[in-house]
């Protein structure tokens, strides 16, 4: 392997020596400070890492990666949402007295599953990227194992995973067994050029089967509000943001590469699905009076949203994935890092009582929280409506005027269980409240910055904007 692969390969080799040197300091001496401290550290070098890879980009290093600026623009925000969830986590785990450095080990292997996904142009990296994702979340989403609910939320995530990659191989199979070929850019090619492909579609509907999974999309939710309620609040976190960000960044290069998003029966069943997605994710969420839960059913109706932007197709809609992304991401980390310094070592901060009158007792976290919401409602002055936005405007640009209807209409709904929480933030607090422990500086520094990110990139998108349109050129 040349120099030239090697440097664009720094944020993956950064990732997995992290990983390595984490795994012998737990090996030499237990230490949750150390762990976290090395965690961040190198999530922050790989980090950095991207400015020396990104002059070589793009480069296909082997048949298997292909690093490009949109590859080396998602792993960057892979990374520091990783960063975010590490550095939440400390503060979580500080306050139990579980074996706490593992997770961070497993933290950085998961990290490393995404950032192979993202840069997959293979059928085989593709795989192997997800299996290295999914085996970490299993321990992941358990890691309490006094906790039913965490261990229930593990065994349902393990055994809906293990159908949907079956599903997934199998369809892998099909398109391998009709195509000859297991490279995203070749399928294109011998579908647009070459004789009937009788199994390419039912292997396409396979796959998806398991992206939806990965993406907690309708028919394949069931999952997300038990995981989100179980897991570790980090790692409901990690599980909204990172992981699902490395799923869409497959999405996108995997049927625009591909070309199989032309065929009539696949965009048919991500319509079904972007519209069943928007539907139940809000009707859902509706009924819920637990905040984690409400967040779950809400990234399925978002998600929703996304795949309204990702069947417009063209640049415009591309660029209106990848902005709306980044927004959620902003937003749920600022709304699970909330939830988080609300948690104590007995329960998670999930009941919407643990939130009444927050704003009398913690102001700052309360407006926080409150500008998270608005943005997760699409209000002005944040980068949810600004997401929104460009995902209607790039709905209208393709005349999908059904699923730009559906996403208004449920957008509108959805405002109900957000304003909820807003209310119960400013109402009187209960007579008798347990004291709130305090935010760890390290975590309120990083909410800070999301926060300005929040509103700041939402008033001022600019930058971000032009950043995505160049990251946009290089999927190819």
């Amino acid at each position: 392997m040349g120099s030239a692969n090697i440097l664009a390969l720094l944020p993956l080799l950064f990732i997995a020596g992290t990983s390595i040197v984490v795994m012998l300091g737990i090996a030499i001496k237990r230490n949750h400070a150390l762990a976290a401290g090395l965690t961040i550290a190198g999530l922050t070098a790989a980090f950095l890492s991207i400015f020396a890879a990104a002059p070589h980009a793009p480069l296909q290093v082997t048949s298997l990666l292909l690093i490009d600026r949109y590859a080396l623009f998602y792993i960057g925000l892979i990374i520091a949402s990783s960063a975010a969830v590490a550095a939440f986590s400390y503060q979580y785990f500080e306050n139990h007295d579980s074996q706490r450095e593992e997770l961070y080990l497993l933290l950085l292997i998961a990290t490393l599953g995404c950032a192979v996904l993202v840069a997959s142009s293979h059928f085989v990296s593709f795989v192997l990227g997800l299996e290295i994702l999914s085996v970490s979340l299993y321990a992941m989403i358990a890691y309490f194992t006094d906790r039913e609910v965490a261990l229930e939320a593990g065994i349902k995530y393990l055994i809906l995973a293990s159908a949907s990659a079956a599903f997934l191989l199998f369809g892998m199979a099909l398109i391998y067994a009709d195509a000859g070929t297991m490279e995203f850019s070749r399928i294109r090619e011998l579908s647009v050029s070459g004789p009937g492909l009788a199994l390419l579609v039912p292997g396409i509907a396979l796959t998806v089967t398991g992206i939806g999974f990965k993406l907690g999309v309708v028919p394949f939710h069931l999952w997300t509000p038990d995981v989100y309620e179980g897991a570790p609040v980090p790692v409901a976190a990690f599980v909204a943001t990172a992981s699902k960000s490395a799923m869409v960044a497959l999405l996108l290069r995997y049927f625009y590469i591909s070309g199989t998003l032309q065929y009539r029966a696949v965009f048919l069943v991500f319509s079904i699905i972007a519209i069943a997605s928007m539907c139940a994710g809000n009707l859902l969420a509706l009924q819920q009076k637990n905040v984690k839960r409400i967040l779950a059913y809400s990234s399925i109706a978002h998600f929703g949203y996304i795949l309204v932007a990702f069947l417009a197709g063209g640049t415009i809609a591309m660029g209106a994935v990848s902005f709306y992304l980044v927004a959620y991401t902003v937003t749920i980390l600022v709304a699970f890092g909330i939830v988080t310094s609300l948690s104590g070592s007995e329960h998670d901060a999930g009941d919407l009582e643990d939130y009444r009158g927050l704003f009398w007792r913690k102001p700052l976290l309360a407006g926080a929280f409150t500008a998270a919401l608005f943005s997760l409602a699409g209000i002005p002055a944040t980068m949810g409506f600004l997401g929104k936005f460009y995902v209607l405007a790039a709905g209208a640009d393709a005349a999908a005027w059904p699923l730009i209807i559906i996403l208004v209409v449920t957008s509108v709904a959805g405002l109900f269980y957000y304003l909820r929480i807003v209310v119960t933030l400013y109402s009187a607090p209960p007579e008798s409240t347990a004291p709130l422990q305090l935010v760890s500086r390290t975590s309120a520094f990083i909410l800070v910055v999301l926060t300005f990110l929040l509103v700041g990139f939402g008033v001022y998108p600019s930058p971000l904007l032009n950043l995505i349109r160049a990251t946009m050129e290089g999927l190819n």
